[in-house]
């Protein structure tokens, strides 16, 4: 990594929800902004959900999105690597964005480390205690034959069921996203003490909540969440030296911070 060059960390844009004309508006923003950064970017981690469905047929993507995977295929032919993390509204990504557009795809949370800090990035569903009706559902919809049967339906007949069910789900969550709720009740951070108990991270780097989240856990240890592109426009950078949370749209006045008292 150069040392004139920054790690990006971004989450959460649910491409095509609510509606085509208000995602266009969100999409068009994220490319001015992946256009903005490709200048400083040593590399870039979409950390999940980048859409708010996504299933790939043996020869048949998700009509829609041109212009973010143009883009980050214009980044990635420019030799600056993009790391995409599978979320719970595109768990069914294959080898599209890997084949066509060069971007690394993973299905669980990895460990990075830059500048020698060590970093724990994932997309943070079904991570730590409680929420165990999605992790049972979750296995279900990583099991292959589960894949196999969604994928012999008509895509019109398919995409229009499962962009239904991530409507209903969003609509069900409502704003409770908004409200922290202390660490002894969020589980991503229960999740991150957990992980320190058995090996020392200088940063987890998670999405899924819809929060933005900086969170110091030890004197040298920190949670992130990245929040997301439909509220808050939240992204982080980490420079080397710092990891700063920042947002796009105005909104760093709604980031959470957490300090150890001294």
């Amino acid at each position: 990594m150069s040392t004139n060059k920054k790690i990006y960390f971004l989450s959460d844009f649910h491409l095509g929800a609510p509606d085509h004309a208000t995602s266009l508006q969100r999409e068009k923003m994220l490319v001015k902004f992946l256009h903005q950064i490709k200048e400083d970017a040593a590399e870039i981690f979409i950390v999940g959900d980048m859409f708010d469905f996504w299933y790939e047929y043996r020869k048949v993507v998700p009509k829609g999105f041109v212009r973010i995977l143009g883009k980050l295929g214009e980044i990635t032919d420019s030799g600056i690597p993009v790391h995409f993390f599978v979320g719970n509204h595109d768990m069914w990504m294959k080898d599209y964005l890997t084949e066509e557009l060069n971007i690394k795809v993973y299905f669980d949370p990895i460990e990075f480390t830059f500048h020698g800090k060590k970093m724990l990035v994932g997309h943070g569903d079904g991570l730590g205690p409680g929420d165990h009706g999605y992790k049972r559902l979750k296995k279900i919809f990583r099991n292959p034959v589960c894949q196999w049967l969604f994928g012999i339906l008509p895509p019109a007949i398919g995409m229009g069921v499962a962009n239904y069910m991530s409507r209903r789900s969003r609509a069900q969550t409502g704003t409770v996203e908004e409200v922290f709720l202390g660490g002894d009740k969020e589980w991503l951070v229960q999740y991150c003490q957990y992980k320190l108990q058995q090996k020392h991270y200088d940063y987890f780097v998670f999405g899924h909540r819809h929060l933005p989240i900086y969170y110091q856990l030890q004197p040298d240890s920190y949670y992130i969440n990245l929040g997301d592109w439909i509220r808050y426009y939240t992204y982080a950078v980490f420079d080397g030296e710092k990891f700063e949370l920042l947002s796009y749209n105005n909104m760093e006045h709604k980031i959470i911070y957490h300090h150890i008292s001294q």
